[in-house]
């Protein structure tokens, strides 16, 4: 059974569908860069202050909230407790986002994962994305499924086949939604792909061989002139595909090993990162063609305090990043490179998985262990708070209208002013 602790439901949950003017229809929001334009969260919350509500979630799962509408979605994956030892079912869950209370539950499959997964990773990190009339569910080599925003399921692609990451450390890259498209990633130590599939159908649209061992990045997806690319990190190069056509438009070396953030771009600029055993940050323009490494498309780059597992932020003309995995927090120019200050340390914040977010002319920095401390989006590092939750936190937070979003190892969060 589930449990739930509902705060404040009346004004929220009095609130017309029609009265949610924002959504967070993927973990990066919707320009991918970890950004909401529109969205006034709290910049002060806890288990007593500011919460609306707070739901539990069963079983194990990292993959960030996604939110439309009235409706909140997350996935996990939990132990069936039947007579194979280590089954899972592999769920997604549906909010009400006024009040909190589940709407529905769907089980895509239950398995036995075929192999391990790190101590700090469970078997759902993968975040869902929606836009509005599916909802859709990665689950990696258990596969990819297509739901009604009510439930219904729609369709599934479960013959990807099993994944085998670096040292079992699991899986974890999240899909994107393009136009009339679902963009899969799929490298692993054996043969990699990148797929493109009809969002409607499922059907294969492309399908493309990438020469790359694990990566746990996200495609990002960016308006060039007339043509749509998919950026995709990489541990080999950093590279774009044509949307329409999976061509690879350019590629980039440098990166360092098993890349694990997602690109950001500023409409000019792409802006690629890695932070495991090196450090390497490039600013690429996307209108080079073929190897562009040692051309005027490498506009910059920083060889030091890149991030590992969290993605970098961008917000601004700002890019916000952490050293490594640890809290130390740097924030350049997107343009040049500059820093306007370097590895700072953020009170709270030493050990970090969720990427940086921005709303409201705030950026929120989350602990693993539940703290998020609050700065100001400014060329000055300037604390405005600092918060702290009762439960470890690996999830991207999910700023969305006056409210915040945030997934902890075994509850929901929704806070408000």
């Amino acid at each position: 059974m589930f449990k739930y602790f509902v705060i404040v439901a009346g004004l929220i949950g009095s609130c017309a569908p029609a009265l949610w003017a924002d959504d967070w229809g993927h973990w990066r929001g919707y320009l991918g860069n970890g950004v909401s334009l529109q969205a006034q969260p709290p910049t002060e919350f806890s288990d007593s202050k500011n919460l609306v509500w707070k739901a539990t979630i069963p079983g194990r799962g990292s993959g960030s909230p996604t939110i439309w509408g009235d409706r909140v979605f997350v996935v996990t994956a939990v132990a069936t407790n039947g007579k194979t030892p280590g089954e899972l079912a592999f769920q997604t869950l549906c909010f009400d986002r006024g009040s909190g209370e589940l709407r529905w539950k769907k089980t895509a499959v239950e398995a036995v994962p075929h192999e391990g997964t790190h101590a700090t990773n469970g078997y759902a990190s993968a975040s869902p994305c929606t836009d509005g009339t599916h909802v859709y569910s990665h689950f990696g080599s258990r596969g990819l499924y297509c739901y009604t925003m009510d439930g219904e399921l729609v369709w599934k692609r479960d013959d990807f086949g099993p994944m085998s990451t670096r040292n079992s450390f699991g899986e974890g890259s999240s899909p994107t939604l393009a136009d009339d498209l679902i963009i899969v990633p799929w490298d692993h130590e054996g043969p990699s792909f990148l797929y493109a599939l009809n969002k409607t159908t499922g059907e294969t649209a492309w399908k493309v061989a990438r020469d790359e061992p694990t990566c746990w990045a996200t495609p990002l997806v960016i308006n060039v002139g007339a043509t749509k690319q998919v950026v995709m990190n990489g541990q080999t190069y950093a590279r774009a595909y044509d949307l329409k056509t999976g061509q690879e438009l350019w590629r980039c070396s440098g990166q360092t090993e098993r890349p694990a953030a997602s690109a950001v771009s500023d409409g000019e600029l792409v802006f690629v990162t890695s932070g495991f055993r090196g450090a390497f940050l490039g600013a690429f323009r996307p209108s080079g063609r073929g190897d562009i490494q040692g051309t005027s498309s490498v506009v910059w780059t920083i060889d030091r305090d890149t991030p590992d597992v969290a993605s970098p932020l961008l917000s601004k003309g700002r890019l916000y990043f952490y050293k490594g995995k640890s809290g130390l927090l740097t924030c350049v120019d997107a343009k040049t490179g500059k820093p306007h200050y370097e590895a700072q340390r953020i009170p709270g914040v030493s050990s970090t998985y969720a990427s940086p977010v921005a709303a409201g002319g705030f950026v929120y920095l989350t602990d693993r262990s539940g703290t998020i401390t609050v700065i100001k989006d400014s060329d000055r590092l300037e604390i405005v708070a600092s918060n702290t939750l009762s439960e470890p936190v690996d999830a991207t937070p999910a700023p969305v209208d006056n409210q915040l979003f945030i997934r902890s190892e075994n509850s929901l969060f929704c806070f408000s002013k």
